[in-house]
């Protein structure tokens, strides 16, 4: 664990506070639990501050300290589901950020900033060096209380904001704490996942019995499952044993489904969120819009330009020499991947700098490349196209030779009311193949919808997954990658401290590729980016081999040894800024191989033809 200087948080408090606008002006809450959950909530970090203090000066101990952490904890769980839908900037970064460095763009620059809030607290005040830390726990949690007050002032002056649908925080909630809370996400020091999911859906419960708006409808359902899930939680208390699939299935999923037949007309996050809000099961294929990360507009995508995009996929003569396409690093077969360590160059003998990844969901990501440097589909593939040791050609170039074929010409009439051969038409068509990449028809996707049996080793898997082994604080459920939710509006990269060779291969040595540290994205140069890579899905990756960014890893038992070891700095290299613990995972033999018969269990390439 990590901490950082007190100076570098008195720094952040003065920043913060210069750049900090807590609430768009709004109007009144008409829920009087809401009203009163902001307010218990200020209280309790009132309590807290007052606590920290009287702990750093022996007058609690470090149990009455963390019982002070943990009654604040499940009062803002309480409101969650509104503060964070509402303000949901102010939430990430001010009350509940993780426990690792961030930057804040200031113009073309950046500042690199200590995170800050609730999760930070709770890896601090539950860690053995908590007693060593006071001054730091005083100080976080001094900011945390001024941050919340502004926001609470400026909520009773201007009144806060409410959207037009009041069941999509809740049904947003659910996807976090499926996501976010029984992963341990949320609690990296306590793990207290059973708690204080019981506390939001306690949140959720109140609200839809307090506020007039839910009299409309028949919450009779709604209120049983919240009930019972109650219940579940009490009984199911163990980080470790937690059955997250019998969670999701009685509880979650049912209660997903149910909120979602409330009044789903309107849609708050159409420009601001990847999630489908008419979906009824996370592990559906239609869980997330394919459209919010492309350029593309559903009503322009068509079979014509999926084909024509396909054309281009597969043509070698459109590159620089004549003898390289998109299919060249990216076989079907391999479920669109080389099956090499680092794809091979343009020029004979050589390779590029990066493995190469699946494009099977592929447009599922707001950063792409395993440095993030494109920030859309479309502006990944003008990477390859100008990339010397790739396509090595230009736009001009391409649609020259488009110009000249006339399939082309046909193809573009079929697919564009203009049939214009041009750079924004090539591009379209281009992504519209890309975007049907998608993979949600797993045995396990199946499964989670009930309509097929899994193995029990593959249900273990998950479970460790998504607890024991801390996979799933960085591979997200459901698309298991860094796409981070609850809205899936951005992408995480991480340090993990990849070495050359796998573990068992000595000596260990880092990789020297500085990933993110290089990235040509100018205002987000910091140190905390070096060593970062692109948190890719591990859908399909029974398929994908070799591994990480630099094909290293030969098969998914040495990645997963990487892991247990505790990534670079657990194998004892030096590295400033790991994000991945570097604690052992402490993982046997029989947990790894159950893991794999999860991971093996995403495998789904029935969609493309």
């Amino acid at each position: 664990m990590k901490f950082y200087p007190l100076l570098a948080v008195i720094l952040m408090t003065g920043l913060a506070v210069m750049s900090f606008n807590p609430v768009d002006k709004g109007t009144k809450s008409e829920n009087t639990f809401i009203n009163q959950g902001l307010s218990d909530f200020k209280a309790r970090l009132e309590q807290l501050k007052s606590d920290a203090y009287q702990f750093s000066e022996d007058k609690i101990s470090l149990e009455e300290l963390q019982k002070s952490l943990n009654a604040t904890r499940n009062s803002f769980k309480e409101i969650e589901f509104y503060i964070a839908y509402h303000y949901p900037e102010f939430t990430k970064t001010h009350l509940n950020a993780a426990p690792l460095f961030h930057i804040e763009a200031a113009g073309t620059s950046a500042y690199t900033l200590p995170p800050e809030g609730l999760q930070v607290l709770d890896e601090l005040i539950f860690s053995d060096e908590a007693g060593e830390e006071t001054e730091k726990i005083k100080t976080i949690t001094s900011f945390l209380y001024n941050s919340y007050s502004n926001f609470y002032l400026s909520a009773i002056k201007n009144g806060l904001s409410k959207g037009n649908n009041k069941t999509l925080p809740l049904r947003i909630e659910l996807i976090r704490i499926y996501t976010l809370g029984v992963t341990g996400f949320d609690t990296p020091g306590s793990l207290r996942i059973s708690e204080e999911a019981a506390h939001a859906l306690s949140g959720i419960k109140k609200y839809i019995n307090d506020d007039p708006y839910f009299k409309n409808y028949n919450t009779e359902k709604a209120d049983r499952i919240l009930n019972e899930s109650i219940i579940y939680l009490s009984e199911n208390r163990d980080f470790e044993t937690f059955d997250r699939i019998e969670f999701y299935k009685k509880y979650i999923q049912p209660l997903y489904e149910e909120l979602g037949r409330w009044d789903g007309r309107t849609d708050d996050l159409k420009e601001f969120s990847g999630w489908n809000v008419s979906n009824k099961n996370l592990f559906n294929s239609d869980f997330l819009d394919p459209y919010f990360y492309t350029l593309l507009n559903p009503s322009e995508d068509n079979s014509n330009l999926r084909n024509l995009g396909k054309s281009i996929f597969y043509d070698q003569k459109l590159s620089g020499n004549g003898a390289m396409s998109c299919a060249t690093c990216h076989l079907q077969e391999n479920a669109f991947t080389d099956l090499q360590p680092k794809s091979l160059s343009n020029v004979e003998g050589k390779t590029v700098l990066r493995n190469s990844p699946s494009l099977y969901n592929a447009v599922f990501a707001k950063r792409f490349f395993y440095d993030l440097r494109a920030f859309y589909l479309e502006q990944q593939a003008e990477h390859v196209i100008y990339n010397e040791e790739e396509f090595n050609t230009s736009y001009e170039s391409i649609i020259q030779k488009l110009k000249t074929k006339p399939e082309y010409k046909k193809a573009f009439r079929a697919a564009f009311r203009d049939g214009k051969i041009n750079k924004e038409n090539f591009s379209k068509a281009l992504s519209s193949y890309v975007a049907s990449l998608y993979s949600f028809d797993s045995d396990f996707d199946r499964f989670m919808r009930n309509e097929k049996e899994i193995s029990d080793d593959v249900k273990k898997g998950f479970n460790l997954f998504m607890g024991k082994a801390n996979c799933a604080t960085c591979h997200f459920a459901p698309h298991f990658s860094g796409l981070v939710p609850p809205f899936f509006n951005e992408n995480e990269s991480e340090v993990l401290g990849v070495t050359q060779k796998p573990v068992q291969q000595l000596p260990v040595e880092l990789d020297h590729d500085l990933g993110r540290g290089k990235s040509p994205v100018k205002k987000e140069k910091s140190w905390i980016y070096d060593y970062s890579f692109k948190t890719v899905t591990v859908r399909n990756i029974a398929l994908t081999k070799p591994y990480f960014h630099n094909g290293a890893f030969n098969t998914l038992e040495e990645v997963l040894d990487f892991y247990n070891e505790g990534g670079g700095e657990g194998l004892g290299l030096t590295m400033k800024n790991q994000t991945l613990s570097s604690d052992k995972l402490n993982l046997t033999p029989a947990e790894i191989k159950q893991i794999i018969a999860f991971l093996n269990a995403l495998t789904d390439v029935s969609k493309v033809k």
